[in-house]
């Protein structure tokens, strides 16, 4: 996994994220093989900045239904960075 579009895969743009860009911290949809260094060299490559702190979670996918067939959507991994003060990432 040597590209960085295949290690960030998108910023996740909610509620929580607007709130934790107050605070320099950014959440990121990630590769699930991605480690946290990877994941920190990605960032600084495709943003411009410099990231203080990388906290991974691996997301379990939620049950669907599709009329009396059940299925899962498969897991996903996001990151929160944290980036050094007065840096930020421009959201489109």
């Amino acid at each position: 996994m040597t590209e960085l579009t295949q290690v960030i895969r998108g910023v996740k743009q909610t509620e929580k994220g607007a709130r934790l860009s107050k605070l320099n911290q950014y959440i990121l949809w990630v590769a699930r093989e991605a480690n946290k260094i990877q994941i920190k060299e990605a960032a600084e490559e495709l943003f411009q900045v410099t990231v203080k702190a990388v906290n991974t979670l691996t997301m379990p996918g939620k049950w669907r239904r599709v009329t009396k067939q059940r299925g899962q959507r498969p897991n996903w991994k996001k990151a929160v960075v944290t980036l050094a003060a007065g840096q930020k990432i421009e959201l489109k």
